[in-house]
């Protein structure tokens, strides 16, 4: 059961985890949104196809890319960091239309800890989020109308700080001062664990559930950042010092009671 795995946005998770899934025997194809990066990923025994989410619907060959699945991982950017104004709630709503008219019946939606406010303090999955800001709450709407839908079942995966391989966020602070909050607690998770949680999913078939995937560990951003600045021999960035923390600590109750799953990276 469960051998055929499409995965919509072959970027730097969906491609590892591309890899370990065929290292194991599934079929895997998956989804890019540049035809070149297509043909690449097929050269190398990953069938891709280029799909384009727009506000107007979805281009490319959709009904390819979503035929004989069993599990369809999702993995597209929001791309709402970058404030353009983008309805990424739109987008995921016309894709959403096309899984239905497909024969999906169960998909794992990426999502990320950025739905909880900020200002929540210490979450897990059975704290509801709040969010604030647009970006938040599109990627909230986003959840909901896929976990809703009667016509799969959706297991909402809810990332933390992405890293591993040659993605470490200190590269992006290394050398800045000023910085605020810096005795707020990290909510990170390493690659290698993400696609352990993904494959944990698939193999124990657990469907309808929402995980929150964080390290257990969670050092201040001070400390971490500090640490990892260390490393990588770069300087260390530098953070006020404040009174009152504003802060959010995310934490999972289901990746163990669910998945039984252990981490493998520690912070």
């Amino acid at each position: 059961m469960n051998k055929r795995i499409t995965i919509a946005g072959l970027g730097w998770l969906g491609n590892a985890f591309a890899s370990t899934l065929m290292n194991l025997g599934y079929t895997v194809k998956g989804s890019v949104t540049d035809a070149s990066k297509a043909q690449e990923l097929t050269g190398r025994g990953i069938a891709a196809y280029p799909i384009v989410l727009t506000e107007a619907g979805v281009t490319g060959k959709i009904d390819t890319l979503l035929s004989d699945t069993d599990v369809l991982a999702i993995m597209i950017p929001p791309g709402l960091r970058r404030n353009t104004g983008a309805n990424y709630a739109l987008k995921m709503a016309h894709f959403l239309h096309e899984i239905e008219n497909a024969s999906v019946q169960k998909v794992i939606l990426v999502s990320s800890t950025s739905v909880y406010d900020d200002g929540q303090g210490h979450v897990t999955e059975k704290d509801v989020p709040k969010p604030q800001s647009n970006a938040a709450k599109q990627l909230y709407d986003v959840e909901q109308i896929f976990f809703n839908t009667p016509a799969f079942e959706t297991t909402i995966v809810r990332f933390g700080g992405l890293f591993g391989g040659s993605r470490n966020p200190v590269r992006f602070l290394a050398g800045r001062t000023g910085l605020s909050n810096g005795n707020a607690p990290v909510n990170m998770i390493h690659r290698e664990d993400c696609i352990g949680i993904l494959l944990s999913i698939i193999q124990k078939d657990a469907f309808g559930h929402i995980f929150n995937a964080v390290s257990p560990q969670h050092p201040t951003k001070r400390d971490y950042y500090t640490a990892q600045a260390e490393k990588l021999d770069l300087a260390a960035p530098q953070y006020e010092e404040e009174g009152d923390v504003i802060f959010k600590k995310v934490d999972s109750t289901s990746i163990n009671e669910v998945l039984g799953y252990k981490f493998k990276v520690a912070l």
